[in-house]
């Protein structure tokens, strides 16, 4: 069973989602939040297996709070949002959150949005990715920090960790490159250890503030 907490400042979003979740196969709310520190509480006393946290909250964001959760635990952070804002996205996956959705997103997608999560794998929603991927590769290249964070990374595992950041599943990379699922997953698995990732959406942010994905464009 994947134990889910709900942070939200809003009373009837919270009921709404515990609703929710709490018919799914496999899936129970075992508390709510109403705020960012609340939600680091509930993390600690109950250990939950994900989050899901909202952006904007009283005393303590969802971003703050999801950065003081990934940092002290292995449960995992959905974050959930009105607002389909280039900051937001950007900030909560640098703070270890490991998908970020928009609230209207259809029942049946969030909650198979929890189940990847828990299940140790990134999502994030099409248009999160696209303005990602927009707002990345238009910055310059900062060859030192490749250099310096990319030195123990083979030439293989850069093309597996560029293609991530394109959004490819393993089984696609495998096509792209020819190669064995096994040896797509051994990959991924050396480059989590390396680059000391949470998960894939860890490995995206690594590609793109590192250059590896303009420099590959």
């Amino acid at each position: 069973m994947t134990r889910v907490v709900v942070a939200d400042d809003q009373a009837l979003l919270r009921g709404s989602f515990r609703m929710l979740v709490d018919t799914a196969d496999g899936l129970e709310t075992v508390g709510e939040a109403g705020n960012g520190l609340e939600a680091i509480a509930l993390v600690r006393e109950l250990k939950p297996d994900v989050v899901l946290m909202d952006v904007r909250m009283p005393e303590m964001d969802g971003i703050e709070a999801t950065r003081q959760i990934c940092a002290s635990s292995d449960t995992r952070v959905l974050m959930l949002t009105t607002f389909d804002l280039d900051s937001y996205v950007y900030s909560a996956l640098r703070a270890g959150a490991s998908g970020f959705l928009l609230k209207d997103t259809p029942p049946a997608d969030l909650l198979n949005a929890i189940r990847t999560v828990a299940a140790g794998d990134s999502l994030l929603a099409p248009s999160v990715t696209r303005r990602l991927i927009a707002e990345f590769t238009s910055r310059p290249e900062p060859a030192q920090t490749l250099a310096r964070e990319l030195s123990g990374v083979t030439d293989r595992e850069r093309e597996v960790l560029a293609l991530i950041a394109r959004g490819l599943s393993n089984t696609e990379i495998s096509a792209h490159l020819h190669v064995g699922l096994a040896t797509v997953k051994t990959h991924v698995s050396r480059l989590l250890a390396k680059l000391q990732a949470r998960d894939r959406a860890q490995l995206v942010i690594v590609a793109y503030e590192t250059g590896l994905v303009a420099r590959a464009s």
